[in-house]
């Protein structure tokens, strides 16, 4: 007698940029979205030093909560984790700050487990230009070689907060796929940070990954925002980069004080309060809007693309298997 299978290919479910204030709630929370892997930023403006403080606290998460998370290392472990029903979490600098101006120490935090780093957050750094610079010079000779390393040893190569040439810099340094973790494109919302129709059909065509972002600020109309006026969005980026290039990156900040947004915005390398943003009124972390509170949004995501008309498996990639693929070849 023959028996027929049908074959049913594994639909993941990627966030592919979080920065919450960790517990076991927020884990669980991810779990009920069935979201089987999390980039979680662990530093900002952090040198190495404090990079293993951050490391040591998340090893204590992993160890308390190890019957639904664990460090995710390669896209293999995306597969574990949906067979095991967990989450992977896979670290992610927002700064370059980590290496400091030691080329050495990019393979020393990817043995850490940093698998993607910005090469600027907002400001001038010594690798590349943020987008709140007036002049971006674009990827420095440090950011050059930088790169190279991060291609070696397999750290992302991420410029979510970098300005436009630095980022066409970077794409073309790279010899591998870079991202834009989170962000959105500047023809529906003209934040600082959103991103060129140019400078996305440049990431599409190269092989690179936009995550699109929850974060209010990022959005038009921001706590106000629709979900099918976000939904209308990721339809028309389609048609600037192709659907295969597009994925989720929330920038989900929940349960953060509004001391940690204005730590992100300054660091220490100010006397003078930045809103970036925001305001001097909205200084604190805004509301997210009430279709995404959390990850357990991915199911409203879900049904506002499909009536937009992208199809099953159209939305199934822009919510995971996208960033899945992406992860191979890290």
């Amino acid at each position: 007698m023959l028996i027929w299978f049908i074959y049913q290919p594994m639909n993941y479910r990627i966030d592919n940029l979080q920065y919450c204030n960790w517990s076991r709630e927020i884990f669980e929370i991810n779990r009920e979205a069935r979201l089987d892997a999390v980039h979680v930023t662990i530093v900002y403006h952090e040198d190495y030093d404090e990079l293993l403080v951050e490391i040591k606290k998340w090893e204590q998460l992993l160890n308390k909560n190890s019957d639904i998370i664990f460090l995710g290392k390669s896209f293999l472990d995306i597969e574990k984790a949906r067979l095991e029903k967990k989450t992977a979490i896979f670290f992610g600098f927002q700064n370059c700050s980590p290496i400091e101006d030691d080329i050495n120490l990019i393979e020393k935090v990817h043995q850490l487990g940093c698998r993607f780093m910005q090469l600027t957050y907002n400001n001038q750094s010594l690798l590349a230009t943020g987008c709140y610079e007036k002049v971006d010079s674009g990827v420095t000779n440090f950011g050059r070689e930088a790169i190279k390393e991060m291609n070696r040893v397999g750290i992302v190569v991420d410029m979510s907060h970098s300005a436009e040439k630095s980022t066409f810099d970077a794409i073309e340094l790279s010899d591998k796929p870079i991202a834009i973790t989170h962000a959105n494109p500047s023809f529906w919302h003209a934040a600082k940070r959103n991103k060129s129709n140019d400078l996305l059909k440049t990431l599409g065509d190269s092989g690179g990954m936009l995550g699109l972002s929850l974060y209010p600020h990022h959005l038009k109309n921001n706590t106000n925002c629709s979900l099918e006026s976000f939904c209308e969005m990721v339809a028309r980026t389609a048609e600037i980069m192709n659907v295969k290039n597009i994925g989720i990156g929330s920038d989900l900040c929940l349960k953060q004080p509004d001391s940690v947004v204005e730590w992100m915005r300054n660091g220490s390398w100010s006397k003078n309060k930045n809103y970036g943003e925001g305001s001097k009124n909205k200084a604190g972390f805004p509301e997210q809007p009430k279709w995404f509170k959390d990850a357990r949004g991915f199911e409203n995501l879900e049904n506002g693309l499909k009536r937009v008309g992208f199809s099953v498996d159209e939305t199934n990639d822009i919510l995971g298997n996208n960033w899945f693929n992406f992860y191979k070849n890290i």
